[in-house]
């Protein structure tokens, strides 16, 4: 069962399930999430079945970036979860992207996941896209998790994007 409008809004304020949030972000049964950091990917990477070998990145300056087609970055919410153990939340992208040739490429936060979300931004379209610092991207959506759930442990704890 996915939270509605009200839950959401008692869980930002009792629980802080999510800080630097708008409370008009807040829709009838999600949340929505806005840019903050954009990072091109710079090194090749690899993940293997003992290991994983991840990119180098390099922070795009600015306040606006003009996403070519077929470019794909990564990018960081300004909004931060702190996921109880009874909620597991799933990303979505705004319709607008879609709309305009534009993809994300999203993850499921787990119970217990603390910190910024990274998503892939790409451009699948024939003509350039613009992307602004603080533009509405993704929607957040959180559901229950039924019985007992294993809390997150893994590299990114905190927002780490790399």
């Amino acid at each position: 069962m996915y939270l509605g409008h009200g839950e959401i809004l008692r869980r930002i304020r009792e629980q802080r399930l999510l800080e630097n949030v708008e409370e008009a972000n807040v829709q009838g049964a999600g949340v929505d999430l806005r840019i903050d950091r954009l990072y091109d990917i710079t090194s090749p990477a690899a993940l293997l079945k003992e290991e994983r070998t991840l990119p180098e990145l390099r922070e795009i300056e600015g306040e606006r970036y003009l996403l070519p087609p077929g470019k794909y970055l990564l990018c960081t919410t300004m909004e931060r979860v702190n996921m109880p153990h009874d909620l597991v939340a799933f990303m979505f992208q705004r319709s607008t992207l879609f709309r305009c040739g534009v993809t994300l490429r999203t993850a499921v936060i787990d119970p217990g996941y603390r910190g910024v979300l990274t998503v892939g931004i790409k451009n699948e379209g024939s003509f350039e896209f613009t992307l602004e610092r603080g533009a509405r991207i993704a929607q957040i959506v959180f559901a229950r998790v039924a019985g007992e759930a294993k809390a997150y442990e893994g590299r990114y704890q905190g927002g780490r994007v790399r």
